[in-house]
């Protein structure tokens, strides 16, 4: 996704309080925003690489090997010597599963990233690490209004797909409307292989457990008619939070919900412009500082300007948060 507007570069910015990786700006190529913008959000991430470096590839192994690119790119993200640190883990990217020069949705790429990390990397103990770090798991049940019949489809996630409404939306209402009970009436009849036939239904989404990353994606662009439009409506979200919020739309309390654990913020993905014309910036947090990274433009940022990607129709430039990356307190309470 290109930009349509001008910064002044910032290569490389260092705060002054102490920190276990520097901020690296990351040159554009080919229209590159969407996976610097995620790299970005990678690089915050430690224990993805804390994960990674428990890897020793062969010096044989694939250069194509996207886990190979991923490591080696978040580590020369921490050296400035490296003036395009980035430009290999693209060119891997570009040959197996993106597009050069193409707008991209950064939740799909995201997903892309992770799945070919696992599937690429040897050590099967690692490749469920990197999994368990991000997993969301839930169940879906369908039941039978006729026969009571409940069909049980575990399921599992790398981001939470949340729904916004064209009005003023919350974090907490978006994640209550994903896991509030369903009837399925009339053209919405769910096949019942008890009842041998489709019968109105409920349907309802359980959550099973939380992971340490996790990854909410607020769903602004939606199809209609076949032509697909962005919402820029606003959608407000804390910089922390208890799992509390998650229980509000569950018909029975989950068994990872009672013990109140708590989740801070400390990344988002920010989608500026239309869907025809768009561009991928990203806020990063560490030590309670923010800062805000768009390509190779890095600056000190605050958290009264990431509340500025809540989204509403007079915002400048169109930024909506789209990805919203939380840690679990208890996980790592440097984070």
């Amino acid at each position: 996704m290109g930009k349509n507007w001008s910064k002044m570069d910032y290569p490389l910015y260092k705060r002054s309080v102490s920190l276990d990786y520097e901020v690296r700006g990351l040159l554009n190529y080919n229209l590159s925003c969407c996976v610097n913008a995620l790299l970005q959000s990678f690089s915050a991430t430690t224990e993805l690489l804390d994960i990674l470096n428990k890897w020793h590839p062969s010096d044989g192994i694939d250069k194509s090997n996207v886990p190979l690119q991923l490591k080696n790119t978040l580590e020369a993200m921490r050296d400035k010597s490296y003036p395009a640190p980035h430009k290999d883990f693209l060119n891997c990217l570009y040959r197996q599963a993106i597009r050069r020069f193409t707008q991209q949705d950064a939740d799909e790429i995201f997903h892309i990233i992770l799945n070919l990390s696992q599937k690429q990397i040897p050590d099967a103990a690692l490749a469920q690490e990197i999994c368990s770090l991000y997993e969301i798991k839930v169940e879906t049940q369908v039941g039978c209004l006729n026969c009571k019949f409940i069909q049980r489809m575990p399921n599992s996630l790398f981001s939470l797909p949340l729904a916004i409404c064209e009005r003023e939306n919350s974090l907490e209402s978006c994640i209550n409307s994903f896991f509030q009970l369903q009837n399925l009436a009339d053209s919405e009849k769910v096949y019942c292989d008890n009842c041998e036939k489709k019968q109105p239904s409920s349907y309802e989404v359980k959550l099973v457990s939380l992971p340490p990353i996790l990854c909410v994606h607020l769903k602004r662009f939606r199809n209609d008619d076949g032509f697909t439009k962005k919402l820029y409506d606003k959608v407000t979200f804390p910089e922390t939070f208890s799992t509390a919020i998650f229980a509000a739309g569950q018909s029975e309390k989950a068994d990872c919900l009672k013990a109140d654990e708590h989740y801070s913020l400390y990344a988002v993905v920010v989608h500026m412009g239309s869907t025809m014309s768009g561009h991928y910036t990203a806020f990063i947090s560490s030590y309670q500082d923010w800062y805000y990274a768009d390509d190779s433009c890095v600056q000190p940022s605050t958290w009264k300007n990431v509340q500025g990607t809540y989204g509403g129709y007079r915002r400048r430039y169109g930024e909506t948060a789209y990805l919203l990356l939380y840690r679990k307190k208890s996980w790592n309470s440097s984070g």
